[in-house]
């Protein structure tokens, strides 16, 4: 068997997952997934760039924070674009066992990917280079807060709290005299 009749089945256990990923996003609408891979996309090849432009200089702690920005980029690569990575074996297990976790998870995971070089080393280049990946955690962390509701079951709400507040109101009333 060939290394690409290998890859099919690995393909098509991919396939037959989306439904279960889709289930486990299910309040994440087709756009907002695009959106949130897109942004992801865009930050691993920001930190790609700046994490290679933060290891030219002399500073160990640059040098490092510029290290762990590459692999950040890789990650996201990995987990958001695995079409990217087709020269890696394991990309599409990566990026289905990625694509099976929550939004929160996700969001907590590459915002401290994110966080984690600028803690490092404090500069412009990690800052601007981390942020469009923190902005990805951020997506996925308001994906993962829910849909707003609508105003009319807001007011109903309020309404029925107002009500019980004066039913306690009179009964304790009711009580006194």
């Amino acid at each position: 068997m060939s290394s690409q009749d290998e890859q099919f089945p690995a393909a098509e256990a991919a396939a037959a997952s989306e439904p279960a990923a889709a289930s486990a996003e299910e309040g994440m609408t087709w756009w907002y997934r695009w959106l949130c891979r897109i942004a992801g996309v865009i930050g691993g090849v920001s930190c790609a760039f700046a994490g290679l432009w933060n290891c030219v200089t002399i500073n160990p702690l640059n040098i490092a924070a510029g290290v762990w920005m590459m692999l950040n980029a890789f990650v996201l690569f990995l987990c958001e674009a695995p079409f990217c990575c087709q020269f890696i074996e394991f990309a599409n297990a990566v990026s289905a066992r990625a694509d099976r976790l929550r939004a929160w998870q996700k969001a907590a995971f590459y915002c401290g990917m994110a966080v984690f070089p600028v803690v490092l080393s404090l500069t412009l280049t990690t800052l601007f280079g981390n942020a469009i990946a923190f902005a990805t955690g951020v997506l996925y962390g308001l994906s993962a807060l829910g849909k707003k509701g609508d105003a009319i079951s807001y007011a109903r709400i309020h309404q029925q709290q107002k009500q019980m507040d004066e039913e306690k109101l009179t009964g304790t009333l009711e009580g006194q005299a």
